[in-house]
């Protein structure tokens, strides 16, 4: 039993904390929780947008599957301290993270005053119970909150590598050219006074307008990737759908920026800027493919980016997945994302052979790499798009 001062110096008995967790499977679970999910957001550091509600509720209208949404809760004295939603993946009772393909960095919430015990209260409560039972997430950052609950997680458990990512600080322009050799500083600089000078209008878009501007986004965006391939699900009505409602959302509530590029009195660019306390990311653009032969498309729409994150004293700029040329200018700092693997103690057939399954396509990536390492950026092009 703990104890606490009383107004007359005396301690005052206090009981333990109550901690509670539960499992969730409802298909509006996501919207039911809304209000104390993003309050919990906001009391874990290594949140990101995907992880805020207005993201995660739209992700599961435009891709989820009836009857396949697991959320996992911890509370300590009824307060949500900890939060993660998961998807049923095939017949067998595998779980992974929401999202897919479409999120840079997969993660659960902890509140940073309970970490470790609401991490420990979580594994204890993931339903991977049976050998045939894995949950496996990708996409997670070395500093993730879900770290904790791999390494509270008393089953079998295996790390990977994943997609390497990349950082910049946030710091005004000039002093970010610093970290460049002298003649590529000097090249950028001519191409961004260049811009300067062709009077460019950039304009940060209010939540009512971003419906229109996501629209611009991605009609500028297929134009730009049209001869060399675009991401087939970029294409489809329904991330056109998710984009706009989580982007909306997430705009109106600081989380994101959209940036608005006009020259000669036409829409040329439109940049899509994720905004989370850790760091600013840029997530998708769209370019005319005229606006290359007249400026650097990436110095126009980087330098946008980063007054946007250093203005609201965010300290890192991420370049997120992906090593397109673009990016290596600017000397970037580079860590890759991690996949876990987690499965129940004993015999876990299941989680042994995703393992497999994992290690395999690894091997087969590397191999493609090593021997084709032309074919590599021009795929890793296209799945960023």
């Amino acid at each position: 039993m703990s104890t606490e001062t009383s107004r007359a110096g005396l301690p005052a008995q206090t009981s333990a904390p109550t901690w509670t967790s539960e499992v969730r499977r409802e298909d509006d679970a996501l919207d039911t929780l809304a209000e104390e999910w993003d309050d919990l957001a906001r009391r874990c550091r290594t949140a990101t947008s995907f992880q805020a509600a207005d993201w995660q509720r739209s992700w599961w209208r435009h891709y989820g599957s009836p009857g396949a949404l697991v959320v996992v809760l911890v509370r300590r004295n009824g307060r949500l301290v900890g939060a993660g939603a998961f998807r049923r993946r095939g017949p067998f009772g595998g779980l992974t993270g929401l999202g897919a393909g479409l999120v840079d960095y997969t993660d659960v919430l902890l509140d940073d005053r309970y970490a470790d015990r609401a991490a420990a209260e979580f594994a204890a409560a993931l339903p991977l119970t049976r050998p045939w039972h894995w949950l496996e997430l990708r996409e997670v950052h070395p500093e993730a909150a879900v770290q904790r609950v791999y390494e509270q997680w008393r089953g079998n458990r295996r790390r990977f590598e994943d997609s390497l990512c990349q950082y910049l600080p946030a710091v005004p322009m000039e002093r970010l050219l610093k970290r460049v050799p002298g003649k590529t500083a000097q090249r950028s600089r001519v191409k961004l006074r260049k811009i300067a000078e062709a009077g460019v209008q950039v304009r940060s878009t209010p939540p009512a307008e971003v419906p229109e501007a996501l629209e611009g986004l991605l009609r500028l965006h297929f134009l730009q990737w049209n001869e060399r391939g675009v991401t087939p699900e970029h294409r489809t009505e329904r991330f056109a759908r998710h984009l706009t409602e989580s982007t909306t959302a997430l705009v109106a509530t600081g989380r994101a920026a959209v940036h608005q590029f006009h020259l000669d009195g036409q829409l040329v660019a439109v940049n899509l800027l994720l905004l989370c306390p850790s760091f600013g990311g840029l997530y998708m653009y769209g370019a005319h493919p005229v606006l290359r032969e007249r400026l650097d498309i990436a110095g126009l729409l980087f330098s946008a980016a980063l007054d946007e994150t250093v203005g609201a004293g965010i300290p890192v700029l991420g370049l997120l997945r992906g090593q397109e040329p673009y990016k290596q200018r600017w000397r970037p700092d580079r860590l890759s994302n991690q996949r876990l693997l987690l499965g129940p103690a004993g015999a876990a057939p299941a989680a042994a052979v995703r393992a497999g399954v994992v290690r395999a396509r690894q091997a087969a990536v590397h191999q493609l790499r090593t021997r084709f390492p032309r074919l590599k950026e021009a795929l890793l092009a296209r799945r960023r798009g």
